[in-house]
């Protein structure tokens, strides 16, 4: 088969055609082109294209195209299903979603930067999700630190360093509350990178800490604790659909969004309304 997808990868379309090579179709060939060629190619070389908008194999909600594949061709192994939110957390900055996933990130982008070549670039890369599969299927126990010396040093300075952080709580959380806050109403698309480049604050690092200080939620499930409290305002004061709701609040469509708040809020968007609307009724009567 024939796969081609845009020029310039770094994660989802490094990860895809490993997947491909490894656990589909070995004699795979891939091609790498400008945005706009990649559909107009597809059918001149009868190749499937991939990672872009409006195609089979892409992004669906929160989920990236190695999530599909696995979905689509019924991939079981345990080990790939490790490194699906490994590849997701990295592919879409949302490196909470896994602690390995700020590490791919920083050595794809490193590649990508350093080899021009997108072909070489996939050579390289396939030995990179070879070592990543690997570990996933049989190192994960494995710790680096051996010997009784190492496991004392580190103890020593984990036992510091959760004491430092509970004696203060960093500048840049107050600020980054007020960042979130004062975005969440025109920014659909919040990027904890972005957030962490505007405070000068290593991104990986607030990945790491940020549910600390967070009321105990990875950056993804405090953005959708937000957008939900918004929700929840404009269903109890304004006759928005919630088509409209979903738009305003940075849901991808309607049943994203009802999905998402029966999962907060224990009932669907238009169950509430309606026990609000009629609190209000037997309020007033």
């Amino acid at each position: 088969m024939k796969w081609i997808t845009r020029e310039r990868p770094k994660i989802d379309r490094i990860a895809c055609p490993w997947l491909i090579r490894r656990f589909i179709d070995p004699a795979a060939e891939f091609f790498f082109v400008s945005d706009k060629e990649v559909i107009p190619q597809a059918k001149e070389l009868d190749a499937i294209p991939f990672d872009v908008p409006g195609v089979e194999y892409t992004h669906y909600e929160d989920r990236c195209t190695f999530d599909y594949l696995l979905q689509k061709h019924a991939l079981t192994d345990p080990a790939l299903h490790v490194l699906a939110p490994i590849v997701r957390g990295a592919d879409t900055d949302t490196h909470a979603l896994a602690p390995q996933a700020a590490g791919l990130w920083a050595i794809s982008a490193g590649l990508a930067f350093n080899i021009r070549n997108d072909h070489e670039l996939l050579e390289r890369g396939m030995l990179l999700y070879d070592a990543l599969y690997s570990w996933a299927r049989y190192l994960q126990q494995e710790k680096h630190t051996q010997s009784p010396t190492e496991r004392l040093l580190l103890e020593v300075l984990h036992t510091y360093q959760q004491s430092a952080e509970k004696r203060r709580t960093p500048a840049w959380v107050s600020e980054l509350k007020e960042l979130i806050q004062d975005q969440i109403d025109t920014n659909l698309s919040l990027s904890l990178t972005d957030l962490s480049d505007s405070l000068a604050v290593n991104p990986a690092y607030v990945s790491r800490v940020f549910s600390r200080y967070f009321d105990n939620l990875s950056f993804g499930e405090y953005i959708r604790k937000l957008r939900i409290e918004k929700a929840v305002q404009l269903l109890e004061t304004t006759s928005y659909t919630l088509s409209e709701i979903a738009y305003l609040t940075g849901f991808s469509d309607q049943s994203h969004f009802t999905r998402i708040f029966k999962k907060l809020m224990n009932q669907n968007p238009s169950e509430y309304r309606k026990k609000r609307q009629k609190g209000k009724a037997d309020a007033k009567g």
